[in-house]
């Protein structure tokens, strides 16, 4: 495999490490500004919005017929203009997380300034105008794209790149739930994988500058207010479990619904793309007569669950309402995540099971927001198989950093139980699904590339040396990392849990094979 121009740069870079690491530190500094920028923007408008749509429900069932229908009419023109901008971007289209990582694993493109716009746009209107879509997939993807443009424009390296959409990534989760550690995690936890000092630098650099940006025009409010939530007695931690265990269930649930509206979509009425939207954006236009809880991302329908009667019936609906219009909203296809409407389900999960329990005499009523806290954390890591992030990113979205032991439980509990129904990570599956995943049209020129792997304990290489490895086709080691050494790859060398090593691949079949020899043998067996 020869050897040219921008790889010989990366080794260049790989021989100046301490320097490099610094430059990623500046550069995180500057995709977390510009992302936080682009983002609280984002999230201004999607308020301002928001706010709008409430106003005009309010006003439409004393506005006479004619208002009503026009109202209607502008749905679907909305719908048209939807339909347009994501057949013009198809990668925008959905959460763009999938989409992310993808990138990140080399296995697709993303046409950065086309993504930026089209991604504002369509998060702008499908959830203005009430879709249950929510702001933290389209602020990730945002935040990958700014990254991936800065990195064009300065002419970094491949690997460079990946490392910086990472921060990107960070940022607009940070950003758009004034949560930067959550954002952190989430980068390395669930997209890149990869807890090396290296990625960590820009990721947290970023994370921290877009909260910074975030909070200058927001304030530092957490998005959910549930006043002073009272700490949780240990003598009920029974009932975590419990609940942590139908939440793994729920979890499960939830994501085959994803998965599965698609056979809904199918059906004949669907005979356009542009079908799928009009009826998404028109079913919220009814719903926002009868049940307008249950539009939008739905983070104020959390901060007044605690407020509201303890009622199964009101709960049990907004439940179902949430649950049923978040998978017609995502199935049809328009720019917007299901990250925020999933916490509410599992709000609403807590809450119904909460009641449950305080109506049999198993816990205090003042403990319900507790348990509505906890539920959340608990779905999340059930659906998206990523605990430590569920667990940070709930403490600091709630402010109850007392909790931390009770959440932990919670995620991990939950994370066994939708494990043991044999459920996949949400994100993976979606990535899975997308035809450009398919394809992997990647040209020659940006296969070749160099990636960083971490060798885990009990891995097929731990312990071997490098001449006995049996290395795939079109793969070379170039470099290893043990702490702050540098070893070259010799074949007599032995390979230890906690290296960094650097391969030179300019085919995506050897790098996942790659992967798969150097990730934990436990995770290789369950993903089997």
């Amino acid at each position: 495999m020869q050897i040219q121009g921008p790889l010989i740069s990366t080794i260049q870079a790989l021989n100046h490490w301490p320097r490099f690491r610094l430059r990623l530190f500046f550069e995180g500094i500057v995709v977390g500004t510009i992302s936080g920028s682009i983002i609280s923007f984002f999230r201004w408008v999607l308020e301002y919005t928001t706010h709008w749509r409430e106003t005009i429900y309010d006003m439409l069932p004393n506005a006479g017929i004619i208002a009503n229908l026009i109202w209607f009419l502008v749905l679907l023109l909305a719908a048209f203009l939807l339909y347009s901008i994501s057949q013009y971007e198809p990668m925008a289209s959905g959460s763009g997380i999938p989409q992310v990582k993808g990138v990140i694993l080399g296995r697709i493109r993303m046409r950065w300034l086309r993504i930026l716009w089209v991604k504002l746009i369509g998060g702008i209107v499908g959830i203005g105008l009430g879709l249950s879509l929510g702001r933290e997939g389209p602020s990730i993807q945002i935040g990958a794209v700014t990254a991936q443009g800065l990195s064009r424009l300065l002419g970094r390296l491949r690997m460079e790149e990946r490392y910086l959409i990472t921060a990107g990534a960070s940022a607009g989760l940070a950003a758009a739930f004034n949560a930067p550690l959550a954002g952190v995690m989430f980068a390395l936890e669930e997209l890149h994988r990869n807890f090396s000092g290296v990625v960590l630098v820009p990721a947290m650099m970023a994370a921290l500058m877009a909260t910074i940006i975030s909070r200058i025009v927001f304030g530092p409010v957490s998005i959910f207010h549930f006043g002073n939530l009272p700490l949780f007695p240990m003598n009920y931690i029974w009932l975590i479990v419990v609940l942590s265990i139908i939440n793994g269930v729920a979890g499960n649930i939830f994501n085959k619904g994803l998965l599965g509206v698609r056979s809904f979509y199918e059906l004949p009425v669907f005979f356009h793309p542009y079908t799928k939207i009009a009826f998404a954006l028109v079913t919220g236009g009814v719903l926002g007569y009868c049940l307008p809880q249950v539009l939008g991302g739905g983070n104020e329908l959390i901060n007044h669950l605690s407020e509201m009667p303890l009622s199964i019936s009101l709960f049990g609906l907004l439940l179902v309402g949430k649950l049923l219009f978040t998978l017609i909203s995502y199935g049809c296809g328009v720019p917007g995540g299901f990250f925020l409407p999933m916490l509410v389900i599992g709000a609403l999960t807590g809450g119904v099971l909460g009641i449950v329990f305080i109506e049999l005499n198993l816990i205090p009523a003042m403990y319900l927001s507790d348990i509505i806290v906890i539920s959340m954390a608990a779905f999340f890591a059930a659906s998206v198989h990523a605990p430590v992030t569920g667990t940070i990113l709930i403490m600091e979205m709630t402010s109850s950093y007392d909790h931390l032991l009770v959440l932990c439980i919670a995620s991990m509990v939950a994370l066994v139980s939708a494990r043991l129904c044999k459920g996949e990570p949400i994100y993976d599956s979606l990535l899975y699904r997308l035809p450009e995943f398919k394809k992997t049209n990647i040209p020659d020129n940006e296969r070749r590339n160099i990636i960083e792997l971490t060798v885990e304990s009990g891995s097929a290489v731990d312990g071997k040396s490098v001449g006995s490895i049996s290395w795939p086709m079109h793969t070379v080691l170039v470099d290893i990392k043990r702490g702050d050494k540098q070893i070259l790859p010799d074949q007599a060398v032995r390979l230890r849990a906690g290296d960094y090593i650097y391969l030179l691949t300019d085919h995506i079949g050897a790098a996942e094979n790659v992967r798969n020899m150097v990730i934990q043998q436990m995770y290789n067996n369950y993903k089997n």
